[in-house]
C-alpha cells in the first residue's frame, strides 16, 4: 500500500518539501487544486518533479469545470513528461475551486462524460466535436462557421502518442464519498479514491458499491483499484491530535452529507455531526481548524472517522486500511495545524515509527 502525503502547491516552496517527502520515505504528493486558494497546481508539480527522481505526484483534486478535458489532460500529460511517467491524476466534482466562482459541485452525468473524455485525451484518442456539448455555441460557435478549407474533424491532443510512448499514460483516479459517485468512479477510473474516513465498514462498503457497479456495466469488478484519502493527527497527546484535523475534517463531513442524507455505515453521533457541519459551514473558512464548523466536531466523530492519536493508533488504523487491500492512501497530515518544531516533531512520528512499520 502506498503512503502519499496531501500538501499545498507552492511553486518555489514545493521543491523543497517534495526533495524532503522523498527523503524520508513517501511514495507520493499530493496538491489541491483550487485555483482562489492556492497556486497553479501543475505548475508547483513540474517543480516537484524536476527536484525529485522517485516520488509520485498528484492533484487532490481537480474538478471539470475550470479547465477543459483538453487542458486537464495536457497538463497532466506535461508533468507525465517532465517527471517521467511519476503523474497522477486525481479529479472529483469540484468544491472550494468552484465555490470561489459561485459554483457548487459538478452534476452527475456532465461529470462522468468529463472523466470518459478524459481518459480518452490521455488514451491519445479523439473526442468527437459532437460530445463536447459542455462548450455552449452562445460562447464560442462551431469552428464549422469560418468556412476554413480544413479544420480537425474530432478533438485529439496530437502529441499524446509521443508522451504515451516514454512515459505511459496518465493514471486516472475519482475522489467519492456517496453512491452515484462512487459508481461513477467505478465506472470511468483507474482507482476509485474513497473520502469515506478510516473506518473499515464504511470502506468496505463503498469497496462493494464499486464493484456492483462495475459488474452491472459489464466490467471486470477486480480490475479497479481502491484508495482513500485518510486525516492524520499523530501526536502523543490524543486531544492534540484531534484538534491537529479538525480544519480539514469538516470537508469530509460535509461532503458526506452535502445533500442532506447520508450514506453507508455511520454512528448516530457521525450523522448528527455532519448535519451540523453542513447547516455551519462557512467556505470562506474552509479547511481551517478555527471555524466554526471544526467546532462542531466531537471527539467521538474524530475517533471514528481520522486516524489520530499516538503512533500506535495511527499505524493500527492504517494496517486496517492495508488488510482491505487499499494500493493507495493519502494522509492529510494535520501537522500543517502546528507551527514550527512541534510541527515537525508530529510529522517526525508519522516518518519515524508509522511509515517504517507499514513497510514491514
Amino acid at each position: 500500500m502506498e503512503i502519499w502525503s496531501g500538501g499545498v502547491p507552492s511553486p518555489r516552496g514545493i521543491q523543497h518539501v517534495a526533495r524532503d517527502l522523498e527523503e524520508k520515505g513517501w511514495d507520493g504528493m499530493k496538491v489541491v487544486d483550487s485555483q482562489n486558494l492556492a497556486a497553479d497546481s501543475f505548475v508547483a508539480l513540474a517543480m516537484a518533479a524536476t527536484a525529485t527522481r522517485r516520488l509520485k505526484l498528484g492533484t487532490a483534486v481537480s474538478n471539470p469545470l475550470t479547465r477543459t478535458a483538453a487542458v486537464l489532460a495536457a497538463a497532466a500529460a506535461s508533468v507525465q513528461s517532465v517527471s517521467r511517467g511519476r503523474m497522477e491524476l486525481g479529479i472529483g466534482r469540484g468544491d472550494s475551486a468552484l465555490a470561489h466562482l459561485g459554483r457548487a459541485p459538478a452534476r452527475l452525468a456532465p461529470f462522468e462524460r468529463y472523466v470518459g473524455h478524459l481518459k480518452t485525451y490521455l488514451s491519445g484518442e479523439a473526442v468527437p466535436f459532437e460530445d463536447l456539448v459542455d462548450i455552449p455555441e452562445a460562447v464560442a460557435p462551431p469552428v464549422a462557421e469560418l468556412d476554413l478549407a480544413h479544420a480537425p474533424e474530432a478533438s485529439r491532443i496530437t502529441w499524446m502518442a509521443d508522451s504515451l510512448a516514454r512515459n505511459g499514460r496518465v493514471p486516472v483516479e475519482v475522489a467519492a464519498t456517496g453512491p452515484k459517485v462512487i459508481a461513477i468512479a467505478a465506472r470511468r477510473a483507474d482507482r476509485v479514491m474513497f473520502a469515506l474516513g478510516v473506518a473499515p465498514e464504511r470502506l468496505e462498503w463503498g469497496m462493494d458499491l464499486a464493484r456492483r457497479a462495475r459488474i452491472e456495466a459489464g466490467l471486470d469488478p477486480d480490475a479497479i483499484d481502491f484508495g482513500a484519502y485518510v486525516w492524520c493527527g499523530c501526536h502523543r497527546d490524543a486531544e492534540v491530535g484531534r484538534d491537529m484535523v479538525r480544519g480539514g475534517l469538516t470537508v469530509a463531513a460535509r461532503f458526506a452529507n452535502m445533500h442532506g442524507k447520508t450514506a453507508g455505515p455511520l454512528s448516530d453521533e457521525s450523522r448528527r455531526v455532519m448535519a451540523a457541519v453542513r447547516e455551519a459551514y462557512d467556505m470562506e473558512k474552509h479547511t481551517l481548524g478555527e471555524s466554526a464548523q471544526a467546532r462542531l466536531l466531537t471527539p467521538a466523530f474524530i475517533d471514528e472517522y481520522a486516524a489520530s492519536g499516538t503512533p500506535e493508533r495511527v499505524l493500527e488504523r492504517l494496517l486496517a486500511l492495508k488488510s482491505l487491500g487499499l494500493t493507495k492512501v493519502v494522509l492529510n497530515g494535520g501537522w500543517r495545524a502546528l507551527r514550527g518544531e512541534e510541527a515537525a516533531t508530529a510529522k517526525g512520528l508519522v516518518e519515524t515509527e508509522v511509515l517504517p512499520a507499514l513497510r514491514n
